[in-house]
This record gives C-alpha cells, structure tokens and sequence, in this order.
C-alpha cells in the first residue's frame, strides 16, 4: 500500500544576470525581516510578553511603508512572510525545548535562500517561474517529479561556493514500504572502519576531507594572505575554499546516501548506538576525523529512509558498554583501551573488536523489541557499578 510522503526535489539551475540580482534582492530582504522581527520579540521577551506570527505580520505591514525599509515593496511579499514563518517555528522549538533561542541571520555566514508558496510561482509544462520574474528558471532537470504532482512550495538557495539551487517540494505517492525480509543488523560506526556490522562486513572509511586536504590548506593559506575586506581577490579566494569544501560535503553525502539505502533495502531491523557527536568533537584530536565521518547525518538519512519504507531503527544507550563486553558470555571487561583491536575473552573466545561491539548492540536493539518502545539497555559491571563507556583519547587515525 503505498503512502503519500512529503519529499523535496533539488535541482542545479542556472539564472540569468536579472534573475540572479532578483533572487540576491530577496535573500537580503528575507535576512532584514527575519531579524528585525527576532529583535522586536527578543526586546518584547525582555519585557515579558509574547509575541507571536500575526503580530509580526503587521510589523511587516507597517515596516513597508516607512522611508528607511520601502525597499522591502521591490521584492515578492511570499518570501518574507515565510521567513516570519520561519522564526515563528523557531520559537516554538525553543518553547518547547527542542532548541536554543533563535539567532540573527549573518550577512555573511548564514544561508542565502528564499522560500515561494503556490501564490508566488507558476509550475506548467516542467518550467518554473518565480513571482517578479518573466522568463523560468533554467533548471538541470537530473530526476523527474512524481508523475502529474506539482510542487507546494519552491525554496531557492546559493551556497557559499556560489551554485543555485531550487529545491521543489511535493507529494510523492511513489514511496511505499518494501517487503519484510525478517533481516536484523546492528552498526557500529567508527574512524578506522566508518561502518562495522554485525554480519563481519567492514565498510572502508573514504575520509573525504582527508583526499582533499592539501588542496584545501593551500586554498586557506591564500585566503589568510589576503587583505580583510570585500576586495574582489579576497572574494575569489573565499570562492575557490568554499568549492572546495563542496566537492568534499558532496562526496561525503553521495557516500552516506548509497550506504542506508543499501541498509534499509536489505534489513528489517537497524540497531545503531545513540551517539552524542556534538560532545564528541570537543576531543579536538579526533574532532576532524569524527566530522568527516558524519555519523549524525549517517543516522539521519538511515531514520528518514526506515520510516518512508517501513523499516525499525533502534537506538541503543549511548553507555552501553558494547566493546567490553563478550558477545558470546557476557562477560564484562574492565578495560579496553582503543588500541587493542583484537581480545580474547576468559570463555576462549577471540573477538574482533568492532564486530563483537555490533553483535551487541544488535543483541541490545533486539531486547528492546521485546521488552518494549523505550527499554535503554544498560549492563551492570560485576561489583553492581554502572558501566560507562570509554571516551576517545588516541588521535586522529
């Protein structure tokens, strides 16, 4: 039985000069609104009241008719109302503890992108065009929509490197779950091996940031030499290290996506270990490796993919002790420093250590199934203490 799922379809596109200083307009605009609304109900906070979208709204409204801020008129309203949106959404995570108080948009670092709703664009005959625009966008076109769906929302972007992209968002009825198979994996992830399941299989760690690590050090040098400002050498060394950076984030993210579709296509049940990667990369010797690793967007896609296709991902404890113990006894050791790759427990097993850490979480994540949605499982060491996992502490491999 298939289902309809909300999924966003982003292409490569190529504007014209008028087209570009259009949407370079709008993304300026959308970045003023958004943080002139932050400012108002951050000093409306310190006062202790709430403001809220429809408020915002009619700040919006008398904003644009001032001198200072006529200039929000030249562009589509769409975008800036959905950047009210936007931060709206915001403070509702922050409300509800999902999230840490909103921030103002940077000039310079935050992303440039504007998002259109069905008012603000016309979609006919596989052409585009946006709101304030005459010709539609010319679009590389590298996967087809859903047949006979037609986008609800249009979001334009630029990254830092200075490629556009449009990203369409639709219903796709295509998606529906895959046949059982019954096949249960667990997957410890790591640096020496990104990924180790329990079946043996290592995946090879491709250290994307690594192959283009010279590259990118003499590109940073460059720009370091040159004069702070908005000169137009600085501007091109800026471009050629956000390029850079590009071409590795896209190969990293080719990688992750082949690597949990293959998990998701194949297995019923996924177990992986809940890993908190932002205290992690505090380790300043692995902080590099750990990022390029990527394991945070790793579980992501592996999450939104299980649940379009009607798969289970399980998240084991973060304090699991699954390298110290035996997968064949359960015996707990005390220590297991990260240089031992190989141990024999006292049962005279030899594990390998990354494959007896998957088969426990696997054993782990199965528990879970039974004893039920919640169960964190934990294992006790033999004086009734808690066990804890051991922190990195060897560098960057």
């Amino acid at each position: 039985m298939s289902t309809h799922v909300k999924r966003a379809f982003k292409y490569r596109f190529y504007p014209t000069d008028a087209q570009a200083a259009e949407l370079s307009r709008t993304f300026g605009c959308v970045r003023k609104v958004y943080n002139l609304a932050l400012a108002a109900r951050t000093q409306a906070w310190a006062r202790q009241e709430r403001v809220n979208y429809h408020q915002t709204s009619a700040m919006l409204t008398a904003w644009k008719k001032t001198e200072e801020l006529a200039y929000l008129n030249e562009v589509s309203s769409v975008p800036l109302q959905q950047a009210l949106r936007h931060l709206q959404t915001a403070f509702t995570h922050f409300f509800g503890k999902r999230a840490r108080y909103p921030r103002f948009k940077s000039r310079k670092k935050s992303r440039r992108s504007a998002e259109y709703t069905s008012s603000a664009f016309r979609f006919r005959d596989g052409k585009l065009t946006l709101a304030k625009m005459t010709e539609p966008l010319d679009i590389v076109w590298s996967r087809p929509l859903p047949e006979g769906m037609a986008p609800s929302t249009v979001t334009v972007s630029q990254d830092s490197a200075g490629r556009w992209f449009v990203s369409l968002l639709c219903d796709d009825p295509g998606v529906k779950p895959l046949p059982a198979t019954g096949q249960a994996v667990g997957v410890d992830v790591g640096l020496d091996h990104l990924l180790t399941l329990s079946t043996g299989e290592k995946i090879a760690n491709p250290r994307h940031e690594r192959r283009d690590r010279t590259r990118l050090a003499k590109a940073q040098r460059n720009l370091a030499r040159r004069a702070r400002g908005d000169g137009a050498n600085r501007r091109k060394a800026r471009l050629k290290v956000a390029k850079i950076h590009a071409r590795i984030a896209d190969r990293r993210r080719d990688t992750l996506h082949k690597l949990t579709t293959r998990l998701v296509r194949e297995n019923q049940t996924i177990v992986i270990e809940d890993l908190t990667v932002r205290n992690m990369v505090k380790n300043h010797r692995l902080a590099r490796a750990i990022s390029d690793a990527a394991w945070s967007e790793f579980r992501s896609m592996l999450e939104y993919k299980a649940q379009w296709y009607g798969r289970e991902v399980i998240a084991v404890d973060r304090w699991f002790p699954s390298s110290k113990l035996c997968s064949a006894c359960n015996t707990l050791r005390d220590t297991m420093p990260l240089n031992v790759r190989t141990w024999t427990c006292d049962c005279g097993v030899t594990h390998d250590r990354d494959v007896n850490a998957a088969n426990n979480l696997l054993a782990a994540g199965l528990a879970v199934t039974v004893c039920g949605a919640g169960v964190r499982p934990q294992r006790s060491t033999p004086d009734g203490q808690s066990a804890t996992k051991q922190k990195p502490s060897r560098r960057e491999p």
